[in-house]
């Protein structure tokens, strides 16, 4: 485990950096709406884990449990779903359209997914009377396709990695006239990403309401930092600069680390991880805009110590896998480290188990 003090915090990168123009959301507009129209609107569980904080050596540790949610066992239920939610309910609000139930009839999504992004798209898109459209590459599981085709799905296999099947689903948007719902951002293609952040803050509103005393630490697991940005926004929001906020990648996909380090977003190029979900080598623009003026540390861990990290939890019947585990991984594994991250006996921890078990 590495780990990285923010040099931008407080300030955010030089405006010299070249990054995507806009900024991420602070409130869920349209989570109400959203929620009404979703199967399953419960908030999931913030489990209070007194043993796992004993033998962690800290006071508390508070988990969000995302592992059922909305039956789609992700907190990825909240995002592309969200934002198709959102852009029906703007289409009711000018007159566009009477209902939300048809509000979208006509209309394709389309996105690429190695896997809960592509799952919300599917389940989001018939709540609004559109259709989805979902690219998936060679290496994706056939048992995965099925749940999208299950959902309502088109599914279209595209190329041997999944950059391979993202540039297949934006060039067959333009070409078909189809809506992209990708769950980045970058120059050019910003109102979609920032959408799908803006439905993770339902999980931050619940956090608020469920949680006892407010934490001295988050631990937060990002890929392209999605996730991360709009979990920090809610902290940022309901426990302003009083709580330590710590981004946690793996070491071979370190690409919101990497950038921080850079001053500007840069490619971090490394092996296969087996935290599948967070192994993504550029990160979202405006989640590292973010993310680099109020992010305290950025941290990586390994593979090796994101597997320790699962198995102990399957010890006390918690469920997930690498990426899901990955906050909890660091602290964890913290080490030499909790000196740097002021990580003491008498801390307060919130963290995320993102998703359910491969198999659950």
């Amino acid at each position: 485990m590495d780990a990285l003090k923010n040099v931008w915090l407080g300030k955010g990168l030089p405006d010299t950096a070249p990054l995507a123009e806009g900024t991420v959301s602070e409130v869920a507009v349209f989570a109400d709406a959203f929620l009404e129209r979703s199967t399953d609107n419960r908030p999931t569980p913030l489990l209070d884990l007194p043993v796992l904080a004993t033998e962690l050596g800290i006071a508390a540790l508070s988990v969000k449990d995302e592992r059922y949610r909305m039956g789609l066992g992700s907190f990825k239920a909240l995002g592309a779903a969200y934002a198709i939610a959102k852009r029906a309910g703007q289409k009711v609000e000018e007159g566009g359209a009477r209902d939300l139930a048809t509000a979208l009839q006509g209309m394709t999504f389309a996105c690429a997914s190695a896997g809960n992004h592509g799952l919300s798209l599917a389940a989001g898109a018939p709540l609004f009377g559109a259709k989805a459209v979902v690219f998936v590459s060679e290496t994706v599981p056939e048992a995965f396709t099925v749940r999208l085709q299950l959902r309502g799905a088109k599914v279209v296999r595209a190329g041997a990695t999944y950059e391979d099947s993202m540039a297949e689903a934006q060039r067959q948007a333009e070409e078909q006239g189809w809506v992209p719902l990708p769950d980045s951002t970058w120059p050019g293609m910003t109102d979609a990403g920032r959408d799908v952040m803006e439905g993770y803050l339902i999980m931050g509103n619940e956090i608020a309401r469920q949680i006892a005393a407010p934490p001295t630490h988050v631990f937060l697991q990002a890929g392209v930092g999605g996730l991360a940005a709009s979990c920090a926004v809610s902290a940022r929001a309901t426990w302003g600069q009083d709580v330590t906020i710590v981004v946690v990648e793996p070491e071979d996909a370190p690409a919101l680390k990497a950038s921080i380090a850079a001053g500007e977003p840069v490619t971090a190029p490394g092996p296969v991880s087996i935290m599948g979900r967070l192994d993504c080598k550029e990160p979202s623009h405006l989640a590292l805009k973010y993310l680099a003026r109020e992010a305290d540390y950025f941290v990586t861990i390994s593979d090796t110590e994101a597997a320790e990290t699962v198995d102990w939890l399957a010890g006390h019947d918690l469920a997930t896998t690498a990426s899901g585990a990955a906050g909890i991984s660091a602290v964890h594994h913290a080490g030499s480290l909790r000196d740097a991250l002021n990580l003491t006996g008498q801390s307060r921890v919130l963290c995320y188990l993102s998703e359910g078990p491969e198999d659950g």
